[in-house]
């Protein structure tokens, strides 16, 4: 008759741990020699799964102590660490099938197919010597949870901690529900890059963004800044693209009048569409200064002046009038000369809405410039840093003229379809921030965007702001000045090294600068040619 323990042991699945304690202990006469195979034996099954631990990059934690007082529980407490395994397991893989896809260091999410090795199999040798002395083996010490505090992987509290402190890592795309959904960013992209609405600021963002990723820019053929305004855009506009230099564009984003079908022909189907606006009333004010040289203002020395007598002073027929009446209209390539009595507004800016709707994946607005930069940033799933930005191409405030109400109206309805325009998607924009990103977590990004854009004026700019053209050392740092509007610049601090220097540069600046600059990096022939030309008139 074999002694109690004996029989329990012989009654317990076969596997390597028990076929040890089974070889072991389960005869009748125990000598000294089956003790030492045992051991031997023991310790290289342990040597294997540790050597299988560390392949896998499994980190593993101590288990914590407690008695117990038999061998029976030698199998109970080890058969315990094997389900607890696996009940963490799984549960980390529901973890991993919401958690939102990261950029970066993957390693901290590898999950070892030997899972089952969760409890330090360093400590086995220890536990049979232990638990046949001293009879006691550590036992999993079970958290509030019912996890287990000694069996939580490290690698899953390092992504779990990270992945909810780093929240530039979740970039949800135009989605519902952005917790439980990943993005994939996005390079192909049309900005349409209408007129003093803080569109220079938005073209810097895509002009640093492309070329950190090396990506090939639609630029204006021959060094031009622009792809032939007013007239309609054309894809023969784009530098090699007729030639077929360029296979693959993947950023599109000087000024044009908008037509879909030929930016179409040389962008990718798959190209993300987006735009801003700008309150009319403000934009009219910024026009006016900005834009003076133009005939419809030229004998016009207020604005009210002008608004008063259009019939007098505008002249839709004469070039660069159109400025002066509805021009996000006209950069959408509608026709700008409606006014509040024309008999079909309502139809035309109905019309309006519903192909910019049709043609665009989001509309941004100037007057909650970080709020739309947080937008765009889920819109295309980039990071927080790539939303990073100086104002660019603004006026000094003694440019600004402050408007009385009834200038107000008088703008409203001169420009009368813009202001539809506006108002429609003002609306839209506020129910894409509640559908995509939400009221409280847009503060949060927002308070955030802005504490990284202090650091980099804290770091890069002399006094930490904007000043005027006459105060800019570098000459190439000073704004295109246009009008009568004084456009201001930046100085940047002079202990700079050169690496940091260079990365702030591309922060401020100007846009003309900056187009010319990528020019002669993606077309060195052509604009060496251009230069040559240029010297021979000379």
């Amino acid at each position: 008759m074999l002694p109690q323990s004996t029989r329990w042991i012989e009654s317990q699945p076969l596997s390597c741990v028990t076929l040890c304690v089974r070889r072991g202990l389960g005869i009748r006469r125990h000598s000294l020699w089956k003790i030492l195979i045992l051991v031997v034996a023991c310790i290289t099954i342990q040597n294997f799964f540790t050597h299988q631990t560390r392949n896998d990059k499994v980190t593993v934690t101590e288990l914590s102590h407690h008695p117990f007082s038999t061998l029976q529980n030698v199998w109970k407490g080890f058969h315990s660490a094997l389900l607890t395994a696996k009940s963490i397991q799984t549960a980390r893989n529901s973890v991993l099938h919401n958690q939102n896809e990261r950029y970066g260091n993957q390693s901290d999410y590898i999950w070892s197919s030997h899972a089952y090795t969760i409890f330090n199999l360093a400590t086995f040798p220890q536990l049979v010597s232990d638990s046949m002395s001293s009879r006691k083996l550590p036992l999993p010490n079970h958290g509030k949870a019912g996890f287990p505090d000694s069996l939580v992987l490290q690698g899953a509290r390092k992504a779990h901690l990270s992945a909810s402190t780093d929240k530039s890592s979740f970039l949800q795309a135009g989605i519902n529900s952005p917790k439980t959904r990943t993005c994939d960013r996005k390079s192909h992209i049309v900005f349409l890059k209408t007129h003093k609405t803080a569109s220079s600021t938005i073209l810097n963002i895509l002009y640093r963004y492309g070329e950190k990723w090396n990506l090939t820019f639609a630029l204006p053929l021959s060094k031009h800044n622009q792809f032939f305004y007013p007239s309609y855009f054309a894809s023969y506009f784009v530098e090699g693209f007729s030639s077929r230099s360029v296979k693959d564009f993947h950023i599109l984003c000087n000024h044009m009048r908008f037509r879909k079908s030929e930016v179409a022909k040389v962008m990718p189907e798959d190209s993300f569409y987006f735009s801003i606006l700008r309150h009319p009333v403000a934009m009219m004010e910024s026009i006016f200064t900005y834009y003076k040289s133009i005939q419809a203002f030229q004998m016009s020395h207020t604005l009210d002046h002008f608004l008063d007598n259009t019939l007098l002073h505008y002249n839709s027929s004469v070039i660069n009038n159109h400025y002066a009446h509805n021009l996000m209209a006209f950069d959408f390539g509608f026709d700008n000369n409606v006014v509040a009595d024309t008999d079909d507004l309502e139809e035309r800016a109905s019309m309006a809405i519903a192909a910019i709707q049709q043609d665009f994946h989001l509309i941004l607005i100037s007057e909650y410039f970080d709020e739309s930069m947080i937008l765009l940033k889920h819109a295309l799933c980039w990071s927080m840093e790539d939303m990073v930005s100086f104002k660019l191409n603004s006026r000094s405030q003694q440019t600004r003229q402050i408007l009385f109400p009834n200038t107000v109206e008088k703008i409203k309805q001169w420009n009368a379809l813009d202001w539809r325009i506006y108002e429609y998607f003002n609306t839209t924009f506020w129910h894409k921030v509640d559908s995509v990103v939400g009221q409280e977590q847009l503060k949060k990004e927002v308070v955030q965007l802005r504490g990284l854009r202090a650091q980099l004026a804290s770091t890069c700019l002399k006094d930490g702001e904007a000043v005027d053209p006459s105060q800019i050392k570098d000459v190439g740092l000073k704004p295109f000045q246009y009008g009568a509007a004084v456009i201001q610049g930046y100085n940047l601090n002079t202990h700079l090294d050169r690496q940091t220097r260079i990365k702030c540069q591309k922060f401020v600046i100007p846009e003309l600068q900056y187009t010319n600059h990528l020019y002669i990096q993606q077309f060195p022939v052509p604009a060496k040619k251009h230069r040559k030309t240029i010297i021979d008139r000379l």
